[in-house]
């Protein structure tokens, strides 16, 4: 049976939900691993009838490469708040755009356009809800679901700062990152519905944590830790784009000296800027390097730019550009030449 996707009129104009397609693809394809409750035709395992009436999708996916799409200028039918657990995010709404860092989230009212990636999406952890609120022309009043069970009063300043505010993006508190949390365990583990309560009080939670969020509109951060973000931040830019870095012999024992940490905290920060370990950030950003110098290099032998992007052999250098680049360095060259 065909799905009925969602329509909006406004100026003699007629919009259509997005269908995700691209995400979509890639999931099936492997690229992308996501974890989604659905209805209509967003990816995911379908939601019964009965649960969690007038949420369309409530889901995360898990890059852990750069992928090779992006989520164009579209619109979604319902309220979406958007929240970025780790890596980054480039993010577009009204013309402006902006970079979602870890801890971010983004606010999207009903049929407001906005898109994903610049072009393509980098590797990242994200989270999203969106709640149909009945909106199909302009001016409509918000239909909240019964089963949201904030008072009268918190719901109706809810709905006013949701629908008149301005900043789309906004550094969250650990309380709306522990709510986003517990909901992705919850949809994974949900089978016809059986998380449905579960996530119902999950979603409730997240709606009084972000109307105190935008209450009190200034979240406190921590200077240390944010310095320690910066610095790491500032390391790993340096590795991408410095490869005389790269033929250092890094461990994870120097990196996080390097920036003055220790090597759990330096872990962590490297997961929630990149959403992957160090090693793995380390041997992406050797392979990148490494595949620039094939094609602007041809002078130089694969054995001599291994060793320059600090790979221990050129053998060893072949075994890992492969299982990235899904064929050998010197075919690799060959096909950038020809």
């Amino acid at each position: 049976m065909k799905t009925r996707v969602p329509v909006y009129k406004e100026d003699q104009q007629t919009y259509h939900a997005d269908t995700c397609q691209p995400l979509i693809q890639a999931a099936e394809s492997g690229e992308i691993h996501i974890e989604a409750l659905a209805r209509g035709s967003y990816p995911g395992r379908q939601l019964p009838d009965f649960a969690l009436p007038q949420v369309s999708s409530i889901a995360y996916w898990d890059a852990k490469i750069e992928q090779d799409w992006g989520l164009k200028w579209h619109r979604n039918e319902g309220l979406e708040l958007t929240f970025l657990e780790s890596g980054s995010l480039p993010f577009s709404l009204a013309e402006k755009q902006y970079n979602l860092r870890a801890g971010d989230m983004a606010i999207t009212r009903p049929w407001q356009p906005h898109c994903l990636g610049n072009p393509n999406i980098p590797a990242s952890r994200l989270h999203w809800l969106i709640l149909d609120l009945g909106v199909r022309r302009p001016n409509q009043n918000w239909e909240w679901p019964d089963w949201i069970v904030l008072t009268p009063q918190d719901l109706k300043e809810l709905t006013m700062l949701l629908r008149h505010h301005e900043q789309p993006v906004w550094r969250t508190t650990e309380d709306v990152q522990h709510c986003f949390r517990q909901m992705s365990r919850a949809i994974k583990a949900d089978r016809l519905g059986s998380s449905a309560s579960r996530l119902a009080a999950n979603i409730n939670e997240l709606f009084v944590s972000v109307l105190e969020m935008l209450r009190h509109n200034d979240i406190k951060l921590d200077p240390s830790l944010f310095s320690s973000s910066r610095t790491v931040e500032m390391f790993l830019t340096d590795l991408r784009g410095c490869p005389e870095q790269l033929s250092h012999e890094w461990t994870l024992g120097s990196m996080a000296e390097h920036c003055g940490l220790a090597e759990t905290r330096f872990r962590y920060y490297c997961r929630e800027l990149t959403n992957m370990p160090p090693s793995q950030y380390l041997e992406l950003c050797r392979v990148d390097a490494a595949a620039k110098m094939l094609v602007q290099a041809p002078q130089r032998t694969v054995t001599d730019i291994a060793l320059a992007c600090g790979f221990g052999s050129g053998q060893y250098f072949a075994t890992v550009f492969r299982r990235h680049r899904k064929c050998s360095p010197r075919a690799f060259r060959k096909k950038s030449h020809a």
